[in-house]
């Protein structure tokens, strides 16, 4: 049976959803669309580009995720050269092993730009910071004068999961000028609401999987005595101020909730025992959602 998917964002903790994915393709079910935020998006265009749960979890446990941490080279002393690095080109790592990656496992697959993939397979979300917008890729392409067939598919999810501060920033020249876009989690970390409309039919399920630090969909308080702590607190209501908002007790019977207490979204040097740990937990979350989930 086909449904739509649609995966949240969480960086490393994305490993989960590898899992329950595994246990939706267990049951006989199928993804016809997907769409993702930051680390979702990177699954989701895994999965929309037909690479099994096994697959992927393979490719993520064979990587040392640190190599995705790729800085700039300098000839000033760290850690002075590491800040000034960070001032003028507004993150800490480039991103582009990431880009590169992604683009490698897409091109195995025969996949490099919108145009190889049928409408609406794949939709993520990123953040427009010059313009205050959230964008949809492929969709809002043209708004920028991009053609939505020529545009790479590793650089949209590069764009989505440009988290503030960590990730470069992706600089996108349209007709009106140069456009900083980065995270889509910053706007929507969780985008339901692309497939899950009220007051529009469906036209066929649509499931939501959804990293949470509780299992639930409460937001869990934050402890703020220092500026880094209100930083982080800032950075986390930003990503679910929007998506809570929307969520309603309507939409969350068709969403897995993930709990990843005590991982960190940029925990990039996690064991094998930690990924896998997190894959086991995606996988039981699922089961435990399937044994009460009437569609």
């Amino acid at each position: 049976m086909e449904i739509d998917g649609v995966f949240s964002g969480g960086g490393v903790k994305g490993i989960a959803i590898i899992g329950a994915v595994k246990a939706i393709e267990e049951k006989g079910f199928s993804f016809k669309r997907v769409a993702g935020t930051s680390a979702g998006s990177i699954i989701a265009s895994l999965v929309a580009a037909g690479y099994s749960s096994d697959e992927i979890f393979k490719m993520m446990d064979e990587i040392n995720l640190k190599d995705f941490l790729d800085p700039r080279k300098t000839f000033l002393p760290a850690p002075f050269g590491k800040w000034i690095l960070l001032y003028w080109r507004l993150g800490l790592y480039k991103g582009n092993v990431l880009e590169g990656w992604i683009a490698e496992k897409l091109a195995l697959k025969g996949l490099r730009t919108f145009a190889d993939l049928p409408p609406n397979k794949l939709r993520v979300i990123a953040s427009d910071l010059t313009n205050g917008r959230l964008v949809v890729i492929p969709n809002d392409l043209p708004n920028y004068g991009i053609p939505i067939g020529s545009f790479s598919i590793a650089k949209a999810i590069r764009m989505s999961c440009s988290i503030p501060y960590f990730f470069e920033p992706v600089k996108i020249k349209s007709v009106d000028g140069c456009n900083v876009v980065v995270d889509g989690g910053v706007l929507s970390n969780f985008p339901m609401w692309l497939f899950d409309q009220e007051n529009v039919k469906k036209v066929r399920p649509v499931l939501g999987i959804k990293l949470t630090t509780n299992g639930s969909n409460q937001p869990p308080k934050n402890n703020i005595n220092n500026a880094i702590q209100m930083f982080e607190a800032l950075f986390e209501t930003m990503k679910d101020a929007h998506d809570s908002r929307y969520i309603s007790r309507k939409h969350e019977k068709n969403i897995i909730f993930i709990p990843t207490e005590g991982v960190l979204s940029t925990e990039f040097d996690l064991s094998d025992e930690r990924k896998q740990a997190l894959f086991q937990v995606g996988v039981q979350s699922a089961n435990e959602f399937f044994k009460k989930w009437c569609y």
